[in-house]
């Protein structure tokens, strides 16, 4: 016999909020969900060829290859 009690508690209307901003509602284990990147927000749905970099990785990338960013 299985467990009883053993399953989370289950939220078929979880709202996902992205920048605070309600997006859509899945069900979850959480009551509410925080995402950073989303379809719409993503550089490569969305056709922004902006990069995300909070720590220099691309530009150490760029000055270690010896590639100009301006270069694709």
């Amino acid at each position: 016999m299985p467990k009883s009690e053993i399953h989370p508690e289950w939220f078929p209307n979880t709202p996902v909020y992205c920048d605070g901003k309600p997006i859509c509602s899945v069900g979850s284990t959480k009551k509410e969900l925080q995402v950073d990147i989303w379809l719409a927000n993503h550089p490569f749905y969305s056709n922004s060829l902006t990069i995300v970099d909070t720590e220099g990785r691309v530009e150490r990338f760029m000055k270690k290859y010896g590639l100009d960013s301006t270069d694709q």
